[in-house]
């Protein structure tokens, strides 16, 4: 039965595919970050030719990004380093999330390597329990920093604390 006083939530099914990210992708990316975060993912597509990175979109039927992440296999020995996760805000908690991690670690296992590893922000436990789920541990905190851009273009530093997760493959 159907209570007249309590909104029905409709449910739509969309299916979705991982591939590549493309630079022509990110005009269409703008929700993951401001411009001069955008630039900086461009500069790591760069990357992607030399085999240092890869970086995946997880695409709608017509093939625009709603969730996107990188692998890097330079930062760390013998592992994949998952960074630069997002997932559209209006579409989180639907287990895009999910699917671009574990696409990633395909990728790392593609490769021949056993582990991935990620950071998370010490204040961000909503990211931090969808890596638990994923089976993903903590083994270290550090600092890090880097630039954000403001509303209004200004650039500042963004210091914070990292929790370093990893997980076997």
């Amino acid at each position: 039965m159907i209570d007249a006083h309590r909104p029905v939530e409709p449910t739509v099914a969309v299916p979705v595919s991982v591939r590549d990210l493309l630079p022509g992708d990110l005009p269409a990316c703008t929700w993951s970050g401001s411009a001069t975060h955008l630039r900086h993912v461009e500069r790591e597509l760069a990357r992607v030719p030399k085999g240092e990175v890869d970086y995946l979109a997880v695409c709608t039927p017509v093939d625009l990004p709603v969730a996107i992440g990188g692998v890097d296999y330079q930062v760390c020995a013998g592992a994949g380093t998952l960074w630069q996760l997002a997932v559209l805000p209006a579409l989180r908690s639907r287990g895009l999330g999910t699917l671009l991690i574990r696409a990633a670690e395909q990728r790392i296992g593609e490769r021949g390597l056993r582990r991935a590893e990620l950071a998370v922000e010490e204040d961000n436990p909503r990211a931090r329990a969808l890596y638990e789920r994923l089976g993903y541990v903590a083994y270290d905190r550090r600092p890090d920093a880097w630039d954000e851009e403001g509303p209004d273009g200004s650039i500042r530093r963004h210091e914070t604390t990292c929790v370093l997760m990893r997980k076997s493959l």
